[in-house]
């Protein structure tokens, strides 16, 4: 059973095993608007938690998406360089960024769960 955690910076992770599957959240999209342009990190690119790993451009505003967790880049969702409108139409699931290969699992301690990151959004309006 995965279990997804949430960022302040609005990123989720969904973690199975040792690889965390990463995206941003409805509520970032929809404060992004139209996304225009996504750029993915190379899959073995080490990523740093809390450090820039991607890039998400919308008719609005250009955003960096932070990497959740350390680790190495397993996978990126390549379909989004053709698609980028996915991350709109599903951000939780197909419109995810990458799968990370956690290098170190108890970061996944620091972050939200769904509770808590909903109580997070709701203080932000």
């Amino acid at each position: 059973m995965s279990t997804m955690k949430f960022t302040e910076e609005h990123e989720w992770i969904k973690v199975d095993g040792d690889t965390g599957t990463v995206g941003i959240t409805a509520y970032a999209q929809e404060q992004l608007g139209d996304v225009v342009y996504v750029e993915l990190p190379a899959v073995g690119k080490q990523v740093e938690k809390g450090k820039e790993m991607a890039v998400v451009e919308s008719v609005k505003a250009a955003s960096e998406v932070f990497a959740p967790v350390t680790g190495s880049i397993a996978a990126a969702n390549d379909k989004l360089t053709a698609e980028p409108a996915t991350v709109n139409q599903d951000p939780l699931g197909a419109g995810w960024f990458v799968k990370i290969k956690l290098s170190k699992p108890d970061e996944l301690n620091g972050l939200m769960d769904e509770a808590a990151y909903q109580k997070f959004v709701e203080g932000l309006h």
